[in-house]
């Protein structure tokens, strides 16, 4: 069993992916109801996603790994802390949904130069919209972003758009439009 496998049994066994009826912010209702946070606040589902993650990160190029808080805050953590311990560090940068207002009025939480190579990563991706964000925050600050990244793929039109709009795009779990979620291997 692959890694990816495993992260999907495990989503699946701590109610991270749930099968169902359920009504979806945007106003349409969905066969599957994915919540990442469960998935990545737990602990091997955190090492699991880190361990999925980091060899497509390294492969782009990327020495950060940044993406918008809430969804991405415990996958740039764990990502970080993984590469920390295979002696291949890739640093880690939250996007702020709006610009802090005090002290260094910060968009990005983190420290990183202009020219650096970025990957942005979320943990579902529906319309793009919060990836999109984090995109124009890094690219806004000088970052390059050398891939983006989800754990879910929704297929819902935000990755089209995202590859459509030049972005090298990637995610664990594509969800088809019966409801079915796949490893994306």
């Amino acid at each position: 069993m692959t890694d990816q496998q495993e992260l999907l049994e495990l989503a699946i066994e701590i109610n991270s992916l749930l099968f169902g009826n359920f009504q979806l912010s945007s106003g349409g209702t969905s066969s599957y109801y994915f919540d990442g946070r469960i998935l990545t606040l737990n602990p091997k589902g955190a090492y699991l996603t880190a361990k999925c993650l980091l060899p497509i990160i390294l492969n782009s190029g990327a020495t950060y790994i940044a993406g918008p808080t809430l969804g991405a805050d415990p996958i740039v953590s764990s990502v970080a802390t993984i590469s920390f311990l295979k002696n291949s560090p890739v640093n880690a940068l939250i996007v702020r949904k709006e610009q802090k207002e005090h002290g260094g009025e910060k968009m990005i939480e983190g420290s990183f130069s202009s020219g650096s190579k970025v990957a942005v990563v979320d943990d579902t991706c529906t319309s793009g919209s919060s990836l999109f964000h984090a995109i124009k925050a890094i690219e806004n600050e000088g970052g390059e972003v050398v891939k983006v990244l989800s754990i879910l793929d929704r297929k819902s039109g935000g990755s089209k758009k995202i590859i459509d709009d030049g972005y090298d795009f990637f995610s664990l779990f594509v969800a088809d439009d019966k409801g079915q979620i796949t490893c994306n291997l």
